[in-house]
């Protein structure tokens, strides 16, 4: 299906061949592609061009949407008056799905290249396209391309990172930007980056929410945000005077610190706001690593080992949380396979918000070796709560497009930055940093076993960002409450079970979405996803991602239906993907292929 697209109005926006552009056909070979991005242009003017607009454009947009959004007000096409950019990012290298600070993302580089590639060999509709449906699916089921190949041909940040990247240069977006995360999103750093950056109007919004709108917001509260919504766009294309210029530029929730649960209840908390961001208020406050304690005053000089527990990271929860359940549980047993730093029971309330740091002067025994550092809140009761946690690959300690491999045994200093958190601790509970060479499946394990010397006593401490409370926060910040939800059709469980007599730990995380009307026209869709993460303690060549992915349309009588199935291993060398794509028509296969292929590691 194409439709006839106005002639492009800015030297950002390519000549298309007969200005044709294809709207439900052809073959996904990428995310955030050249032709992607042209794309959203040409519909922005297409949509500015239309006698019933007003030639004053926005967009909105969760999460590919949001990074939509923003690669398009990088190319600042002139209807394009303003966006609002929900859980997404400016760096597409190391914000994203695939790595973080030089680590591979084990935990989501395979499974969602999986769902892409489930999603991209999907049937076009029938009864949208006519009779040539059925030459358009073998097409896309014959050319559809894994992105995790891409992705692990580029293991540093390199020339294919920068496209579709606006972080590579912030100046070049200029329309008003209203930025929203969640706390429990993994782009919420994404707010206060730009924030920082930008220096067009722009607004920042943070809740106690995962990968979702305000309104739809768990763990919650939630909030009425598309009345919010209207306020901006009132202001920036109707050219209404809302107040919204007036209000503070960041507004966050801060959590109130209380030990991990399993139930639904809304976190707790209050709304507190900035005027501006960076706030001048907020001042960091460091904390020196002594033997095993945090301290304001100067620690003395030790030498402190931790050897890489493969174990490590059960409890972080996955790096997308569909909800609760899915959350990070009590830190306690990862704890006692790190290397922890911890506080005497604070005396005053704590409260941070920004993004805390942790500077080590440390050493590893491995020319390859990672370091994961957690942050957590600990109760009097014991609980360990996860605040805020940040991965390193020490083979990026210089940067990532030019990793090289350390020295064994030599002292390095490094420098950690942590997930933005907004957190209060209370009097009573203890601040406990918690160090580890290892955090599967989070970070793909470094090929050899590790252990890690930390160095106290010099530069080797916590930064937290402080904010001092004020009298008006938990007032001034008023969100209507959310309109009741739609009935979720999806169900979603994690489990963790280990071997004792093997060593072998499997993580399952298991996602159904069941059969619901897609489309006023009797189309329906359903689909599952399970994600099964392995590992033997004490062997890192033993990591191994499965994907399994099933997508099902139906239609009266007619169904059509993929199902993918994806595994990532490697070996002191390599990295190795195999992908199985095969489709059913009413229940029948009409197509079945296997790939695989092989990509040497560097330096991970």
């Amino acid at each position: 299906m194409a439709v006839r697209a106005p002639a492009p109005r800015d030297p950002a926006i390519r000549e298309i061949d007969d200005l044709w552009i294809p709207l439900s056909d052809g073959v996904l070979l990428d995310e955030y592609s050249e032709r992607e991005q042209l794309d959203v242009c040409e519909a922005l003017a297409w949509v500015g061009s239309q006698p019933w607009s007003t030639g004053s454009v926005g967009m909105i947009g969760l999460s590919w949407g949001g990074f939509a959004a923003l690669q398009a007000a990088a190319r600042r096409p002139p209807e394009l008056k303003a966006v609002v950019v929900a859980c997404a990012s400016a760096d597409r290298y190391g914000a994203d799905v695939k790595y973080r600070g030089g680590a591979v993302l084990g935990c989501e580089l395979l499974p969602w290249s999986s769902t892409m590639l489930a999603m991209s060999v999907r049937p076009p509709d029938p009864a949208l396209l006519g009779e040539q449906w059925r030459e358009l699916w073998l097409e896309r089921l014959e050319h559809a391309v894994p992105f995790a190949e891409t992705w692990l041909a580029h293991q540093r940040r390199d020339d294919y990172w920068h496209a579709g990247s606006p972080c590579e240069d912030y100046g070049s977006i200029e329309c008003p930007v209203y930025i929203v995360g969640g706390w429990a999103d993994p782009y919420r750093q994404a707010v206060l980056d730009l924030l920082e950056e930008l220096d067009c109007p722009r607004k920042g919004l943070i809740g106690p929410w995962s990968h979702q709108y305000p309104e739809e917001g768990t763990p919650g509260p939630a909030i009425d945000f598309r009345a919010e919504c209207v306020r901006w766009w009132d202001q920036w294309l109707k050219g209404e005077e809302t107040g919204i210029l007036n209000e503070p530029q960041l507004r966050v929730w801060m959590q109130e610190g209380v030990p991990p649960k399993d139930d639904h209840r809304p976190q707790r908390g209050r709304w507190v706001e900035e005027r501006s961001w960076p706030a001048v208020r907020i001042s960091p406050r460091r904390y020196s690593l002594g033997d095993g304690t945090l301290m304001r005053a100067g620690a003395p000089a030790q030498t402190l080992t931790v050897e890489g527990s493969l174990v490590v990271g059960s409890a972080a929860g996955t790096w997308c949380p569909w909800g609760v359940s899915e959350l990070p549980g009590d830190q306690g047993c990862e704890d006692d396979l790190s290397l922890c730093f911890t506080s005497e029971p604070l005396k005053e309330r704590v409260e941070i918000l920004g993004s805390p740091a942790v500077t080590l002067e440390l050493s590893a025994d491995r020319p390859l070796a990672l370091v994961a550092v957690r942050l957590c809140d600990v109760s009097p009761t014991g609980a360990s709560t996860l605040v805020a946690r940040g991965l390193l690959n020490l083979s990026h300690r210089s940067g990532s497009a030019k990793p090289q491999p350390l020295e064994p045994d030599k002292v390095e200093t490094v420098r950690v930055p942590l997930d933005a958190a907004a957190y209060a601790f209370r009097p009573g509970h203890q601040l406990r940093l918690a160090l580890s060479p290892t955090y599967w499946p989070w970070a793909w394990p470094s090929p050899e076993g590790v252990t890690l010397t930390v160095h106290t006593g010099g530069a080797s401490c916590l930064e937290l960002p402080v904010r001092p409370p004020r009298n008006e926060d938990g007032h001034t910040a008023v969100f209507a409450k959310a309109p009741d939800p739609n009935a979720s059709s999806g169900t979603s469980t994690r489990t963790v079970s280990h071997d004792e007599r093997s060593g072998r730990r499997t993580i399952t995380l298991d996602r159904i979405r069941g059969r619901r009307q897609a489309r006023e026209d009797g189309l329906e869709v359903e689909g599952a996803q399970k994600d099964i993460f392995t590992i033997v303690d004490g062997d890192p060549l033993s990591a191994t991602v499965e994907c399994r992915r099933r997508m099902v349309m139906h239609r009266g009588g007619w169904s059509a239906c993929v199902e993918t199935q994806s595994t990532m291993s490697a070996d002191a060398e390599v990295f190795r993907l195999v992908n199985l794509v095969e489709a059913f028509e009413n229940e029948e296969r009409i197509y079945s292929r296997e790939s695989a292929f092989e990509v040497p590691r560097d330096l991970v």
